[in-house]
């Protein structure tokens, strides 16, 4: 992707040169399983916190803050080149349908971090929280998205996560998120499981609507970086990776076909209007 030069969003908070506070105890087993709970968390965070305690009995321990490498500091440039540029585009997608586009923060942590949902650790996976409207990410996440589930990695599987999540909070803006939340109310949980998957996928469409924006900047391979993300993360490939088996009820974000489908299609039409995730999983 090329990103040098290009302006950077100041609405970053790069807490990784704190204190890590409270971390919980053990990771391994128990961090897949948190991270599988709430991989590109949607707006789940708010139970990351909470798990974590249940399961390890409320142990935690400090983590002492770790001064940035220059990796850690490009890194960082990057993420905020990346916001600035959806920044920009929703702006104007919200500006041609009459709407005011109010920005986000990006929180960057490491160890865990304290939010408007709860606490939540790195192992939940970068996630959007509607009730401080940020979106909060641990970098690590991405080395474990290469090694533990195959996908090949690269600066525009990061650009597209971030899309995805900054997509969460067009939803929210939108009122898509609270709607979706009144729709699950008396339903069962497979049925409420199929609104939370439409509520990802369209979350995926507005992050390939990003990058359909901003195409003049994209590096040939970029798309198939995304879309190795993509399928990293889908349900299925998950389940069947993590547990030797594929339960379609469970789904909460989408099948791995789902999401790459979604993410090309924002690609494909730049246009919000043909991203109803909702009315195609009916």
């Amino acid at each position: 992707m090329k990103w040098l030069g290009s302006r950077e969003s100041d609405n970053v908070e790069d807490r990784r040169g704190m204190s890590g506070g409270k971390v919980a105890v053990g990771g391994g087993v128990i961090g897949i399983i948190i991270l599988l709970l709430n991989v590109f968390g949607g707006e789940t965070g708010q139970t990351v916190g909470n798990v974590l305690e249940q399961m390890q009995g409320g142990q935690q321990q400090t983590e002492a803050a770790a001064p940035l490498s220059k990796e850690d500091e490009e890194m960082g440039h990057f993420v905020r080149t990346v916001l600035a540029k959806t920044e920009d585009t929703w702006s104007k997608i919200f500006t041609e349908h009459g709407m005011t586009y109010k920005n986000p923060k990006l929180v960057l942590f490491r160890g865990s971090v304290n939010t408007a949902c709860g606490g939540a650790s790195s192992a939940s996976g970068p996630f959007y929280c509607p009730g401080d409207q940020k979106v909060y990410m641990d970098l690590g996440f991405f080395e474990e998205l290469k090694s533990k589930f195959g996908a090949k990695g690269g600066d525009f599987a990061i650009a597209y996560v971030i899309a995805h999540e900054i997509g969460h909070h067009v939803q929210t803006l939108m009122g898509t998120s609270a709607k979706m939340h009144e729709d699950q109310e008396g339903k069962s949980e497979s049925q409420a499981n199929k609104l939370s998957v439409a509520l990802e996928l369209q979350a995926d469409f507005y992050a390939g609507v990003w990058a359909h924006y901003d195409k003049e900047h994209l590096d040939t391979g970029d798309i198939e970086e995304a879309l190795s993300a993509a399928n990293a993360v889908g349900d299925d490939a998950i389940q069947s990776k993590m547990q030797g088996q594929v339960v379609p009820d469970s789904f909460t974000h989408g099948t791995s076909e789902q999401r790459m489908y979604w993410f090309k299609k924002g690609f494909k039409t730049g246009d919000i209007k043909h991203g109803d995730t909702f009315a195609e999983i009916q």
